[in-house]
């Protein structure tokens, strides 16, 4: 009654509470203002990309060091990096070989990001996880 003399909507806020709480509003301006918030939301919210980057176990020390350049961007950009060494055949033997490599990469990226995941043996693939560290 209230709501029709004003010109205006009864919309139900908390249907499970007891008693139920309505509101008297412009239906159409609430739901404009609320996609308009969740725009904002969605907008605001930061979007985590992985850039991956992959060795061998006898990775020569120039292109270590491109690639540890490559991942360095990579982290000042905000995004994460995966790092992984890649044995192929009998290459498996050098397990030790390739976690070096990969806590060497973490220690030279220190500055740019910290590690999220230390090095972890999956199958053929040993992997290690950067993340950016936060922008001031």
């Amino acid at each position: 009654m209230m709501a029709r003399e004003a010109g205006l909507d009864l919309v139900e806020i908390a249907p499970n509470a007891d008693p139920p709480v309505c509101k008297i509003i412009d239906y159409k301006k609430f739901l404009y203002e609320h996609r308009k918030k969740q725009k904002e939301i969605k907008a605001k919210s930061s979007k985590v990309t992985i850039k991956e980057i992959r060795f061998g176990p006898n990775t020569d020390e120039h292109d270590f060091t491109f690639k540890k350049n490559h991942a360095q961007k990579f982290l000042e950009e905000g995004s994460k990096v995966k790092a992984f060494v890649l044995f192929k055949g009998r290459t498996i033997l050098f397990k030790e070989k390739g976690e070096l490599m990969l806590l060497r990469f973490a220690q030279d990226l220190a500055e740019y990001g910290k590690v999220e995941q230390l090095p972890i043996l999956e199958g053929k693939k040993m992997m290690m996880t950067i993340a950016p560290k936060p922008k001031k």
